[in-house]
């Protein structure tokens, strides 16, 4: 087919940006997890059933490392299925990989909410929701970046996957609410069936860019168009012979090990700090929500100005400014103050938030947008082996009572990660255009 020239980006760019947007809304149950995190975890009775005649009879209680086991499952699983969810969206369309992750999640925490027990949440949180996860989250992105130019690329990126970090805004306040009128079970179920609803829904409305497709060129400072790309369509194979790829994969470690940190913590970081503070201690899911709409807004916000500033700078001082935030967090915690614990974490959650609009758009910039499905899906394994934080956050306060060591070692890996990145650049093709 031949090329297009258009004068403008199509209404159906908008279109799937948007639906892709609603789907990462649902696809983000996974930031939302401290609060089942809350509910299920009691060191001092772990293996002892809860209530017999209430809302969570058939469940038992967790140990802090055992609640972050099906945590950590989902996101090493999401992004393992990446790959296989990005050649989807490649190869036959990113409608079908929506729409097929939406309904595995669903299925998943359905699962979860009928087994009620450990079994059931690593079978059903676990391993479906991370399934569903990753090839329902491979879709929505790469299929609008690759409508835009890459002056819009980090905007655009930070839209679509603003939704995943933003659902925790809606989902921590809807959990706590049904965790208290229909126990464990009844919140999993419910929120499995709403979320087939909308991805069948919105997952119709994803279409990738015709073949020949050319998005339209950018305008410069004197009101002319901007020259094209000029960057190689590489392929995965050639794509991971470069040390640049492997970089990304570091950088994506280095950003997320944090943030899963805070998020599947946040919970407990607000009934820590706010002991004694009544409302705070029954309504600890407003961090998690305060958390999703930071998350949220940074990923919108560092993909529009590292359009401005470049992916480096951004990527560096969303690192930066983090690390002092996980390095002064422990002192925050013992001043019991709440003002500076939501300033912290909402530096940390929007560092992460970040992360996850940078690295599709570096992916674009460093190796082309035509197979950025399958390509973002092999560097999205840094993301996957962040999960490690987390597993061994849950460990250090099992073992010390606090997660005090666990602040300090992820504050000085995103030093390492502001490091690394100022040595890396973009790769130049050698083979045969």
């Amino acid at each position: 087919m031949a090329t297009q020239a258009i004068e403008k980006v199509p209404t159906q760019a908008w279109i799937t940006t948007f639906s892709g947007t609603a789907i990462n809304l649902c696809l983000g149950i996974l930031y939302a997890w401290s609060i089942w995190k809350s509910a299920l975890v009691d060191v001092t009775k772990a293996g002892q059933a809860m209530d017999v005649n209430g809302i969570n009879a058939g469940w038992t209680y967790l140990t802090n490392a055992q609640a972050a086991t099906p945590f950590s499952l989902c996101v090493i699983i999401f992004a393992l299925l990446m790959i296989p969810g990005g050649r989807i969206q490649d190869k036959i369309s990113p409608r079908f990989g929506a729409t097929v992750g939406g309904l595995l999640l669903a299925a998943g925490c359905i699962v979860a909410g009928m087994m009620k027990s450990y079994t059931g949440l690593i079978i059903g949180f676990g391993i479906l929701g991370g399934a569903g996860m990753g090839i329902g989250y491979a879709a929505p992105t790469p299929a609008a970046l690759k409508w835009f130019g890459p002056e819009k690329r980090g905007l655009i990126a930070g839209i679509v996957v603003g939704g995943y970090g933003g659902a925790a805004l809606y989902i921590g306040g809807l959990g706590s609410y049904l965790l208290k009128n229909y126990g464990i079970s009844g919140s999993f179920i419910y929120l499995g069936i709403f979320f087939a609803v909308i991805v069948i829904i919105a997952g119709q409305m994803l279409k990738a860019p015709p073949a020949g497709y050319i998005p339209p060129a950018n305008l410069n400072n004197s009101g002319q168009k901007g020259a094209t790309e000029k960057t190689h369509n590489w392929e995965a194979g050639d794509m991971m012979k470069t040390w640049q790829f492997y970089a990304l994969v570091v950088m994506f470690i280095l950003t997320t090990q944090s943030g899963l940190l805070i998020i599947s913590s946040a919970n407990g970081l607000l009934m820590s700090t706010a002991k004694d503070m009544p409302f705070f201690v029954a309504n600890a899911w407003l961090l998690v929500s305060f958390g999703g709409l930071v998350n949220a807004s940074g990923r919108v916000g560092t993909g529009y100005y590292s359009d401005k500033i470049g992916r480096l700078n951004a990527y560096c001082l969303n690192c930066g400014v983090s690390a002092i935030c996980l390095f002064l967090l422990p002192y925050v915690i013992s001043t019991a103050n709440l003002f500076l614990l939501f300033l912290v974490v909402g530096v940390a959650y929007w560092q992460y938030g970040g992360g996850l609009s940078l690295l599709p758009s570096f992916t674009a910039d460093f190796f082309g947008a035509k197979n950025l499905g399958f390509n973002y899906g092999l560097v999205f394994i840094g993301w996957g082996l962040g999960f490690f934080m987390a597993r061994l956050g849950g460990w250090i306060q099992d073992v010390t009572g606090s997660l005090d060591y666990a602040f300090y070692i992820s504050g000085a890996l995103l030093v390492g990660g502001v490091l690394l990145a100022r040595i890396t650049t973009k790769p130049q093709y050698g083979g045969v255009k």
